[in-house]
């Protein structure tokens, strides 16, 4: 499965960096690919090295302002021309998507895949991994807003919360299994 997953690119401490790192390790054993920034800093660095060495692909789509910091020796890497493009190309690579912790860029991907998957444009599955209680504000905003009817589908069709890393792949590799069954097709 090629598993896109939306992250920072700081450098940030352990609490963060542990569960990240743990999350790409059972990916890279899972033997899925990751599809990501294509970044080699920070916590997209410390993904991408935790799958490539647990023996995972690395895909990664950078951007031409940052292609300076794109990783070396990723299995393919895309240089998009500019951000629109990128989480397009991303999105379009991607099987599945996970949320990790993240500032404003991650906002923007994570609001992008859910306001897709709102209006039924894809159905890939979506986890928010809630690392450290870090989505939590934003967790209960989303419970406010289906509370108040401002989505049109519930908000367990629209995204998992997952607390721990292995939840969230179980919960991918269980929602991809189901599709395919239900339509061979479905990728």
């Amino acid at each position: 499965m090629n598993i896109c997953v939306f992250l920072s690119a700081a450098d940030l401490d352990e609490r963060y960096t542990r569960p990240a790192r743990d999350f790409a390790e059972l990916l890279g054993k899972g033997g899925h690919t990751l599809v990501w920034g294509g970044s080699n800093v920070g916590l997209m660095k410390v993904v991408a090295d935790g799958v490539h060495e647990a023996g995972g692909r690395l895909l990664g789509v950078s951007v031409e302002f940052l292609a300076t910091k794109a990783r070396p020796g990723a299995d393919e890497m895309f240089i998009a021309a500019d951000l629109a493009e990128r989480k397009k190309l991303l999105l379009e690579m991607a099987d599945a998507v996970v949320i990790m912790v993240g500032g404003t860029g991650t906002l923007d991907e994570a609001t992008e895949i859910l306001e897709l998957k709102k209006h039924g444009r894809t159905e890939k599955p979506v986890v928010l991994l809630n690392t450290a209680g870090f989505y939590d504000g934003l967790q209960e905003q989303f419970r406010r807003m289906e509370e108040e009817g401002f989505l049109p589908r519930p908000l367990s069709e629209l995204v998992f919360f997952a607390e721990e890393p292995a939840a969230a792949l179980a919960y991918l590799e269980a929602a991809t299994s189901a599709a395919t069954a239900a339509d061979p097709r479905a990728r």
